[in-house]
């Protein structure tokens, strides 16, 4: 009994460990989205550029499949009637497993908590597929439970068991009435798709923030431009997205002694003198270094950091609108009270339309009067009509398939960030989004059409269909059993006799 109960425990722990790296590789599948942002947080941790995807996949693929493969071995150990009997290497093997899977849950809370509610936002594209899928597996275990429950011996854990496995059944059946997914709909209200922005230009075929980035975006249909823009202390707007210079240059090599000070404390001189092209080269951030000709490598090794200046008038002569994040400078900063100035200076010397320049935050309302500006924060529709704001620029996970439509209702513009999987595009378009930003350009222009669409009367038919035939088939199996529990008794009476 002690040695039944042992294995009970083991397989109790062998499932959990599936179920548990299940959530995990979709987690990671649909995070793919932001391994760029992952990797920028570690980098701000650890101080160290490095792919911290690569060991994630491959450890969570190696796992997976491990841990699956002694999971069907077990189950057609009882479906056979025999005890599962795993070996202690093996059981060695699932328990290292499940503490690194429970450690790297962790690990992504502590330095990537908010990810987590990237699996809420997929569930919108993922959850029919979901429920399909988890009727067909449910429908499959059927044939184990039947097995069990059927025998003549009656026991309260039989009953237990037989009961856990309809409330299953039935909350599948039912789970679409708490689907949230904006792609069915009626095809004929589905609007233009949204317009694309090249987030610091096109990041995966050139580094981030350079004229080569923001070229590379346009000739890959970006319809608008966006960067990150600070103020040197001679007043000269720069685009850089960190803090520092370390990650995008080599001012370790020029400045040793200055490398951990803020970008806004050098000079544009200093500033234009470093190379902005070879830590892309070295450290490969999208994995496309490989794909590039050797007439772009050697283009984006002597790059440097990019002027605001030049990218306004890439964009004027693209006839392009732009998106700029400006990045205040501090009190002490000797640009503190002339930033704005600079800023306005510099759009007017590139020769750019203000009405096609957006910026962001939107403070200091009062001195933006001809530019358009957007703001970062997700406001009631009532705060923003007091604001006078036209224009929310607002990250996937803040907003609501309900909040854009109350912001498209009241004429608010809204821009979703960052969008760079075609599964998030297509969300996206089907709830009436405007525009995105991306850091991938070339791959959404790519989605001429939602990923998937389907109108609300065809999901209806395909949802019941397949809850109606996911019980007839359980039912059949049950029904099945029991006759063959039953000639199987007959049998041992006529033997018998």
């Amino acid at each position: 009994m002690a040695h039944l109960l042992w294995e009970c425990a083991w397989f109790i722990i062998l499932s959990s460990s599936f179920f548990l790296l299940l959530f995990w590789a979709y987690f990671w599948l649909v995070a793919q989205n932001d391994f760029s942002d992952f990797n920028w947080l570690v980098y701000n941790h650890s101080g160290e550029w490095r792919d911290e995807t690569i060991p994630i996949l491959t450890s969570t693929t190696v796992g997976f499949s491990y841990i699956t493969f002694l999971l069907i071995l077990a189950l057609f150990h009882i479906s056979l009637g025999q005890q599962l009997n795993l070996y202690w290497i093996h059981k060695v093997g699932v328990l290292a497993t499940l503490l690194t899977t429970v450690s790297g849950f962790v690990s992504v809370n502590d330095i990537w908590g908010d990810e987590w509610e990237i699996i809420l936002v997929s569930l919108q594209f993922t959850a029919p597929f979901l429920h399909i899928g988890g009727l067909v597996t449910v429908t499959a275990v059927s044939w184990l439970v039947a097995g069990y429950v059927v025998r003549k011996e009656r026991s309260n854990f039989q009953v237990m068991v037989l009961t856990i496995y309809i409330l299953v059944l039935l909350t599948l059946c039912l789970a679409p009435l708490t689907f949230t997914c904006p792609c069915i709909m009626d095809r004929h209200v589905l609007k233009p798709p949204p317009v694309i922005i090249g987030r610091r230009g096109a990041p995966m075929l050139a580094p981030e923030n350079t004229v080569m980035s923001f070229t590379r975006a346009l000739q890959h249909g970006a319809n608008s431009l966006e960067a990150d823009v600070t103020i040197s202390v001679d007043g000269v707007p720069f685009l850089i997205r960190d803090h520092t210079l370390r990650r995008t240059t080599d001012v370790s090599k020029v400045f040793p002694s200055r490398e951990h000070e803020e970008a806004s404390s050098f000079n544009w001189t200093e500033i234009h003198s470093l190379n902005a092209g070879h830590w892309f080269l070295e450290s490969d951030p999208y994995w496309t270094v490989k794909a590039l000709s050797a007439k772009d490598r050697s283009r984006i090794g002597n790059l440097t950091i990019c002027s605001l200046v030049e990218m306004l008038r890439l964009a004027a002569r693209a006839n392009s609108s732009v998106l700029l994040n400006i990045r205040k400078p501090s009190p002490d900063h000797p640009r503190f009270r002339s930033w704005f100035m600079d800023t306005l200076w510099t759009l007017q010397k590139a020769g750019i339309s203000q009405k096609k320049v957006t910026w962001a935050p939107d403070t200091d309302r009062g001195r933006v009067r001809g530019l358009l500006q957007t703001t970062n924060e997700k406001l009631s529709v009532n705060e923003i009509r007091h604001r006078g704001i036209t224009s929310v620029t607002l990250h996937y996970r803040k907003i609501s398939y309900k909040d854009i439509q109350a912001y498209l209702a009241n004429n608010v513009s809204v821009t979703v960030y960052p969008v760079n999987e075609p599964w998030l595009y297509s969300i996206l378009w089907c709830s009436g989004v405007p525009s995105v930003s991306s850091d991938a350009p070339q791959v959404l222009r790519k989605v001429p059409y939602p990923v998937w669409l389907m109108s609300h009367s065809a999901y209806n038919f395909i949802w019941i269909s397949s809850d109606l035939v996911s019980v007839a088939v359980v039912m059949g199996i049950f029904f099945f059993q029991k006759v063959e529990q039953r000639a199987g008794q007959h049998r041992g009476a006529v033997s018998v006799s």
